[in-house]
C-alpha cells in the first residue's frame, strides 16, 4: 500500500512517447490518477470490524439502529470514492442530496476518503459510548480515533501532504453532509436513545402482541416503521396480511404454533433416533441468534460480518467494496423499516403467548413451555424478543443480505455458480453454539438464517417466509438504483 497507492495508471512520460504533442495539439493531456479499483479492501475491512465491536456493546442499538447506521456509513463512503469509479455515478441527485465535489484535475487517495468518512460518522452515530460507564463501550469508542490515526499514518508515508489533506477533507465533508441529511429522518435519527418509549401502549385484543415471559419487556422501536427508506416505495413497506388469528385446533394459525411447540420440545428432549436432528436444530438456532447485547453483534450486523469474510477471502478491491457495502447497508435498512412497519400494524403475538394460553387447553404441559433463546450474559433463559412476531426481522436481514452478496459473488462473470462459504462469525465463542457452518450457496445462508427462528421458538413459519420476501424485495429495489453510468 505504501509504495503503490500513488502510481499512475499510465505515466505522463510514456504517454508523450506515444502521442505527438506538436503545434497541432498544444494542450497536453490531463494527468491520469489512480482509480478506486487500484486500492485494496483493508480500510473497509478494518472499519467494519470496529463497527462490529461498537454494535456489540451499544445499548439501544439492536435491532433497528444498527442497519440504519450501516446504510448511512455505506452511502457516505461510496459517495466519497465514486469520483474514482469511472463507470459508477453518485446517488446524490436521486436523493436530492447536495454533496461536495472533487476537482477532476487533482489527485485523491480514495481509501483516505473512506477512512475519514467512517471516523466522522461513527463518532456521531455512537455518541453515547464515549463516556459510557461500561469500560468495554468506552474502549470501543476510543478505537475510532485510534483507527483513523493508524490509516492517516499509512497514507502519509506514500505521498504528499497536500494530496492527503485534500482527500481527508473530502471524506469529512461528504460525511458531514450525509449526517446532516440523516438528521431529517425524525423517526430514525438517534432512535437508540429511547428504544422502548414509555408512551407506547400495545393493543390488547385477542392475538395482539403483549410483553412476554420471562422478563415482560416493553416494546422496542414501535415507531421505526416510519423511518427513512432508500429504495423501497412507500406502498411496498406493508407486508401481505398474516394468517388470521384463531384458537381453533383446525386453523392454520393453531397449526403453526403447534409446529413450534413440537419442534422445540423435540430439541429439548429428542425422541429415539432424532438425536442428531435435534443437535443440528439446536446448533442452527443458536448459530444465527445474535440477539443479546454484549454477547455478540446484532442480527443485521451479522451480514457485515459475513461480507467482511467474503471480501477478505476474495481480496476485493476498494471500488467493489464501496459498491457492496453501500448496497448491503441500504438493503438492510429498508428491510428493517418494512419489517417494523408491519410488526406494529399487524401486532401479531409471539408463539410463547399463544402456546401458553391456547395450546395448553389441550396440552397442559404447554403452560410451562419456553423458547430456546437464552442470554449467556445475564443468565436469563427462555426469552423472546420484545416486539411483535410478524414478520421476522432475522428473516428480513437474511433475505436482504443474501440477495445483495449473491449479486456480487454468485453467477456473475467473475464468480460462476454458487458461492460455497464457511461462516466463521462466531468461531471462538464459548457461550453458545457458534461452531462454523458450511453453506453451499449464499441464498442457502439467507434461508437458514430465516428458518433458525423456528427451532429457537420465537417465530411462526409465516413470519420467516414473509420476512425473507420483504428482505429480498428491499435488496432488489436497492439493486435497481441508478448505480452505473
Amino acid at each position: 500500500m505504501k509504495t503503490t497507492i500513488f502510481l499512475r495508471c499510465i505515466s505522463f512520460s510514456l504517454f508523450c512517447a506515444i502521442v505527438s504533442c506538436g503545434p497541432s495539439d498544444p494542450t497536453p493531456p490531463e494527468p491520469q490518477f489512480p482509480l478506486a479499483s487500484q486500492f485494496d479492501y483493508q480500510v473497509y475491512w478494518k472499519w467494519n470490524e470496529l463497527f462490529k465491536k461498537l454494535d456489540r456493546v451499544a445499548t439501544g442499538y439492536r435491532p433497528c439502529p444498527a442497519p440504519r447506521t450501516l446504510a448511512y456509513l455505506g452511502l457516505s463512503a461510496y459517495e466519497s470514492v465514486v469520483p474514482g469509479m469511472p463507470f459508477h455515478k453518485s446517488l446524490a441527485p436521486f436523493y436530492g442530496l447536495n454533496l461536495p465535489q472533487t476537482d477532476p484535475k487533482l489527485e485523491y487517495i480514495w481509501p483516505a476518503c473512506v477512512n475519514e468518512s467512517y471516523a466522522y460518522l461513527l463518532e456521531r452515530f455512537f455518541p453515547h459510548l464515549q463516556n459510557s460507564p461500561n469500560p468495554a463501550a468506552s474502549a470501543a469508542f476510543a478505537e475510532i480515533e485510534v483507527l483513523r490515526t493508524y490509516f492517516h499514518g499509512e497514507f502519509a508515508e506514500g505521498g504528499t501532504k497536500a494530496i492527503l489533506c485534500r482527500s481527508e477533507k473530502f471524506g469529512q465533508d461528504v460525511a458531514a453532509a450525509v449526517y446532516t441529511w440523516s438528521q431529517t429522518d425524525m423517526a430514525g435519527h438517534n432512535a437508540f436513545l429511547d428504544p422502548q418509549p414509555t408512551s407506547y401502549l400495545p393493543p390488547s385484543d385477542p392475538g395482539d402482541w403483549q410483553p412476554t415471559y420471562p422478563d415482560y419487556q416493553k416494546a422496542f422501536f414501535p415507531q421505526f416503521g416510519q423511518a427513512q427508506v432508500f429504495a423501497m416505495n412507500q406502498d411496498e413497506l406493508l407486508c401481505r396480511l398474516p394468517i388470521p388469528y384463531s384458537t381453533l385446533p383446525s386453523s392454520p394459525y393453531y397449526a403453526q404454533a403447534f409446529e413450534l411447540y413440537n419442534t422445540v420440545n423435540a430439541i429439548k428432549d429428542p425422541p429415539s433416533g432424532l438425536e442428531f436432528w435435534a443437535a443440528e436444530q439446536h446448533w442452527i438456532s443458536e448459530f444465527w441468534s445474535d440477539d443479546n447485547l454484549y454477547s455478540t453483534f446484532s442480527a443485521g450486523t451479522r451480514w457485515i460480518s459475513i461480507a467482511d469474510q467474503m471480501v477478505a477471502n476474495e481480496k476485493l478491491d476498494l471500488a467493489i467494496c464501496a459498491e457492496m457495502y453501500a448496497k448491503l447497508g441500504l438493503a438492510l435498512n429498508d428491510a428493517t423499516v418494512a419489517v417494523w412497519k408491519s410488526k406494529y400494524v399487524d401486532n401479531v403475538e409471539r408463539p410463547i403467548s399463544y402456546i401458553g394460553q391456547v395450546i395448553q387447553i389441550d396440552y397442559p404441559a404447554a403452560a410451562y413451555w419456553s423458547t430456546l433463546l437464552n442470554n449467556p450474559i445475564n443468565g436469563a433463559t427462555g426469552i423472546t424478543p420484545a416486539y411483535p412476531a410478524y414478520p421476522s426481522a432475522h428473516a428480513g436481514f437474511g433475505g436482504a443480505g443474501a440477495k445483495i452478496l449473491s449479486s456480487f459473488l454468485e453467477n456473475t462473470p467473475g464468480h460462476s455458480g454458487n458461492y460455497i462459504f464457511t461462516d466463521l462469525s462466531h468461531e471462538y465463542e464459548i457461550n453458545f453454539l457458534g461452531t462454523p457452518r458450511v453453506f453451499s450457496s449464499i441464498v442457502q445462508m439467507g434461508e437458514e438464517c430465516a428458518y433458525s427462528r423456528i427451532p429457537l421458538g420465537v417465530n411462526y413459519r409465516i413470519d420467516c417466509e414473509v420476512g425473507l420476501e420483504v428482505g429480498r424485495l428491499a435488496a432488489q429495489r436497492v439493486l435497481e438504483l441508478p448505480w452505473k453510468k
